[in-house]
């Protein structure tokens, strides 16, 4: 089984979040070295420290074309700022960073900057350890900000209205299909799930399945658990509150499960682990994969020029496109130094200027978190071999987040689990999702 680092792979660290309180960070920090600052008018912004300095950096970009991605954006940065060190602390996936994030804090070691989910974010910052974006750039608004796409500024933020976070490898869910087959069965591209499902049946025959998913499982959710939190927005649904009451029995969520079970009842959905629908769809036994616009490539190759590879954004319901952001945050951690600080500061407005973005998505295969990008050389020429991410960069206005709660993982394992006693066990959508919509009110009882 090969490791991918994905938005859904993050899911594993489920189990991590009912451990101990992280830690204050009680190593010393270091005097200020006589860093300059500036005004943003609301604030003190720090600016780059002008001697010598070194931040840490804990991350999980380690595998694929990430590495190399990774290595030109600090190389990059270095190069400008030839006083200031990043020393990478890779880790080989993000359960393993998490643990390695949480340990170091504990023992009053922690990282200058580190990657995070929403829902680590808010553990670490009801723990008291991070620094908000307010200390480093003087303002909860900084200019660059307002670049953004609308859907990563929201993601920047944390249940409390403040920004805690600093985008970094920002995807969406998008459509991967087999085009030959398609035409050759007399379909058309779906624009709406109600026709996603006619193609899906329709094609389900000879050996082929409409579509295999991996809901995961209540450790891990999986990609089948995030579209089917599409297919229940998209109905009009509301998942959780902004205060992270759940509503996971609602009649909007339980129709998204039952059209998933109509779709299995049918033989035109099945389930699986692994990547099993990109296996199918490059065995020529599938005709659809719902996964990350960051996977193009392994789905690239798993086709292997065997068919056309088709890409489309995701089909729209009753409530209009709706599509769910992924990957994670960098957050800075309060204990670094004040030059740390300041060079973080620098290196996460770097990291997401236009030129930066459009080498990043280039290379990475995440998304730029700016529209800049867009226009810059590197990303067009990008765009004109690979058309797909013009269909996925639109999603990243309107794309939405969990709310950013600790125990947020936990109930989307709830969720998981209640796709699969009702796909794999036959049990009613309505039932599995009471079921789920008790535990998950329970976890949040729990903090």
């Amino acid at each position: 089984m090969r490791k991918r680092i994905t938005a859904a792979a993050g899911l594993a660290a489920l189990a991590l979040t009912a451990t101990a309180c992280a830690g204050g960070g009680t190593s010393t920090p270091k005097s200020d070295g006589g860093s300059s600052a500036k005004s943003t008018g609301s604030g003190t912004e720090l600016a780059v420290p002008a001697g010598p300095v070194t931040i840490t950096f804990e991350e999980a970009m380690t595998i694929g074309t990430l590495k190399p991605a990774m290595d030109k954006l600090v190389s990059d940065f270095q190069a400008k700022y030839p006083n200031i060190t990043v020393k990478l602390q890779g880790e080989p996936d993000y359960a393993t960073m998490y643990t390695k994030e949480k340990a170091e804090v504990q023992a009053g070691n922690a990282p200058t900057i580190g990657q995070a989910y929403e829902s680590w974010a808010s553990y670490f910052q009801s723990s008291g350890v991070l620094a908000p974006i307010s200390d480093l750039a003087g303002t909860d608004t900084p200019p660059a900000m307002s670049t953004f796409y609308k859907g990563i500024q929201a993601d920047m933020k944390l249940p409390d209205g403040k920004t805690w976070m600093w985008p970094f490898n920002k995807s969406v869910l998008i459509l991967f299909y087999n085009a030959d087959l398609m035409a050759k069965d007399g379909q058309s591209e779906p624009k709406t799930w109600d026709d996603y499902a006619s193609v899906m049946k329709a094609v389900s025959k000879d050996g082929v399945t409409g579509s295999t998913v991996d809901p995961g499982s209540a450790k891990a959710a999986q990609y089948g658990t995030q579209w089917f939190e599409i297919l229940a927005k998209a109905n009009g649904a509301t998942l959780y509150d902004a205060d992270g009451t759940p509503h996971l029995n609602d009649p909007g969520v339980v129709k998204a499960l039952q059209y998933m079970k109509d779709l299995k009842d049918a033989n035109a959905l099945a389930t699986g682990t692994n990547y099993p629908g990109e296996t199918a769809l490059g065995a020529q036994k599938g005709m659809f994969d719902i996964s990350s616009a960051a996977g193009y490539g392994f789905e690239n190759k798993t086709v292997g020029g065997k068919f056309k590879l088709g890409i489309s954004a995701l089909p729209s319901g009753p409530a209009g496109a709706v599509n769910q952001l992924t990957g994670t945050n960098i957050v800075v951690f309060k204990s670094a130094s004040a030059d740390q600080k300041a060079a973080a500061w620098a290196f996460l407005k770097f990291i997401t200027s236009p030129a930066e973005q459009a080498q990043w998505a280039a290379t990475s295969g995440y998304l730029p978190v700016t529209s800049q990008a867009l226009s810059d050389p590197v990303l067009q020429a990008f765009v004109a071999k690979n058309p797909y991410e013009t269909a996925a960069v639109s999603e990243l206005d309107t794309a939405f987040t969990l709310p950013g709660f600790s125990w947020i993982f936990q109930c989307q394992g709830y969720e998981a689990t209640a796709i699969q006693e009702a796909l794999e066990n036959g049990k009613q959508p309505s039932d599995a999702l009471n079921t789920a919509q008790s535990a998950c009110a329970a976890a949040k009882a729990q903090g």
